[in-house]
């Protein structure tokens, strides 16, 4: 069976970026598919009232016929909603712990899921994020972005750990044997 993963970007995070890029390689690496959603229309902050984002996220992932995996970096979390209604794996980059309908269908998942966040990050809750999944990395210090204080070296370090778990969350829970 061929792996496939759908990629979600972020509100003003392209799915080409370094996180979901990094992330899509390691999907492919192992022999599998990428899929990329690109917002459509693009999302514009504040045009979407609160009450619709996650049925507009959602509406945009493609149709679900086999089991893929979701990968998806903030905005895209709001798909959470469809991991849990079709219990797939998933790969949450700066999931949005403060908003209550992705929290809510992180808590209904019953495929695992990898949550990365930074501590800085006014969106990451560690505490939840290991209540919700004990597959979690936590980065002291970074903030949205994944990007930490100082020289960028320390970020592209931070790339480093978070594809790093990405390829072991694939390898040892979710394609274990690919």
């Amino acid at each position: 069976m061929r792996h496939t993963a759908i990629v979600l970007p972020g509100g003003r995070y392209g799915p080409q970026a370094p996180l979901l890029m990094y992330a899509a390689d390691a999907v492919e690496a192992r022999g599998g598919s990428v899929r990329h959603v690109t917002w459509d229309p693009p999302y514009e902050p504040g045009a979407i009232p609160p009450d619709d984002v996650t049925s507009w996220v959602t509406a945009q992932v493609p149709p679900v016929d086999t089991r893929p995996l979701l990968i998806g970096k903030s905005l895209g979390t709001h798909a959470a909603v469809v991991a849990a209604e079709h219990r797939l794996p998933a790969v949450w980059l700066t999931p949005l712990l403060t908003v209550a309908p992705v929290v809510d269908a992180l808590r209904r998942a019953t495929a695992p899921a990898l949550l990365v966040g930074g501590t800085a990050d006014r969106f990451w809750d560690g505490d939840l994020a290991r209540d919700l999944s004990p597959h979690v990395l936590e980065i002291d210090g970074a903030d949205h972005g994944m990007y930490l204080p100082g020289p960028l070296a320390a970020s592209a370090a931070v790339l480093g750990q978070v594809v790093t778990a990405v390829e072991r969350f694939l390898d040892d829970v979710v394609w274990p044997g690919h």
